[in-house]
């Protein structure tokens, strides 16, 4: 026993001997305009980076699309990541994961992975839940090891418009997002001698790299049929692919209206919601809700165990029931415990929904699925000048 060992020595970890935040810009030639790519570059190959602890620093400013300063219009919860359209991460130009529909995808994230005491931190990047008015950097937090001597590339494609940053009490305004600057701020490791000679001896063996991460996949479903039951083949994946979470939230008339509020949810009067991959069933029991008469108990528990089961943390979850209700009434569904038949082949991915009413007049909902990949790399070694990546799947 450890309390037993009274001559042990304290231990000290020095392997690590600097981590210092280096800024990357832009190609020069690049615009902030709408539906722009912007590409922002690492080049230096020997250097030791950390991207999951990266940073995408922003300023901007908020005007009508006139130029003048707006008197009604006022940003979001989220608001910065609704002006971007895509985001992407690539080694030596192989895409290693990519999110469309940025905005949406990291509100609904981060309502089920931050806490109360993070959302404070996190108002230094616009993330006013309970406000209603998330950084996506941490789209790539899974990917928990540093990159050796690749070239690296964040890609950011602007949407075509500004109107999901906002929201206004009416139509008057509309509103224009300028980017004045924009940098990815990354961290560099300083390691000692003997880690630096055992980095070096990988490079000189050309060892494959393996670089496990959870990818994150919004499916959109668009003017749901005014009826109370529905059924939503969402998608077919590999079983490299199997889904382990997935969310599903609804919004009604709220896309591209300025006078809605897209980081809020609706509950559209949901009484049941049923996840197949294949034949295997999540939850196994039914939920007999009932928003009307408060009855969402059981949904509320299920988005509060996000964090225990995803991160292996406490069930801290960021809202109280009646701010969950009013917020994002959305449905978490675990299925990271699965069956060997469902873990071999092709996955089939089918959601049956059922609701009091029928479904409100340009409802969509959103399917968000979070699941396990593998990307593999080999830096250059010895006299190459160039190292290979592809993605596993």
């Amino acid at each position: 026993m450890d309390i037993l060992n009274i001559t042990q020595p304290p231990l000290v970890d020095n392997s690590i001997i600097d981590l210092e935040y280096h800024n990357y810009q832009p190609f020069v030639t690049s615009t902030f305009e709408y539906n722009d790519e912007i590409r922002i570059p690492i080049q230096e190959l020997e250097a030791y980076t950390l991207p999951c602890e990266s940073i995408l620093y922003l300023e901007g400013s908020l005007t009508t699309d006139d130029g003048k300063t707006p008197t009604k219009l006022k940003l979001i919860n989220n608001a910065f990541a609704y002006i971007f359209r895509e985001v992407r991460y690539e080694l030596n130009g192989v895409v290693v994961d990519s999110t469309r529909n940025v905005g949406l995808t990291s509100t609904l994230k981060g309502y089920l992975s931050y806490n109360e005491n993070e959302s404070v931190k996190l108002q230094n990047a616009g993330w006013f839940p309970k406000t209603k008015v998330l950084p996506f950097t941490n789209k790539f937090n899974t990917i928990k090891k540093i990159i050796l001597n690749m070239k690296q590339e964040l890609v950011l494609i602007r949407n075509s418009d500004d109107l999901d940053a906002v929201t206004a009490t009416d139509e008057t305004e509309k509103p224009k997002i300028n980017i004045e600057k924009l940098y990815w701020r990354v961290p560099h490791v300083s390691v000692a001698i003997a880690q630096q000679l055992q980095l070096t001896k990988i490079l000189d063996k050309n060892v494959e790299i393996l670089l496990p991460f959870r990818s994150w996949e919004l499916v959109e479903y668009s003017s749901m049929p005014e009826t109370t039951r529905h059924t939503w083949p969402v998608k077919t994946t590999t079983k490299l692919e199997t889904p382990r979470h997935i969310v599903v939230a609804f919004q009604t008339d709220k896309k591209s209206k300025v006078t809605s509020n897209m980081s809020t949810f609706d509950n559209c009067n949901l009484t049941n919601i049923r996840i197949f991959l294949n034949s295997e069933r999540y939850p196994y029991n039914d939920l007999f809700l009932d928003f009307n008469n408060e009855k969402y108990a059981t949904l509320y528990e299920m988005f509060s165990n996000f964090r225990a089961s995803y991160y292996e943390s406490g069930n801290e979850p960021i809202f109280n029931p009646t701010e969950f209700k009013d917020i994002s009434p959305v449905a978490h569904i675990d299925c990271s415990r699965q069956k060997e038949t469902v873990q071999q082949g092709s996955v089939v991915l089918r959601i049956e929904l059922e609701t009091a009413k029928n479904t409100p007049k340009d409802t969509t909902a959103y399917c968000l699925i979070l699941y396990d990949r593998v990307f593999r790399y080999s830096p250059p070694y010895k006299d190459s000048k160039t190292g290979l990546a592809y993605n596993t799947a």
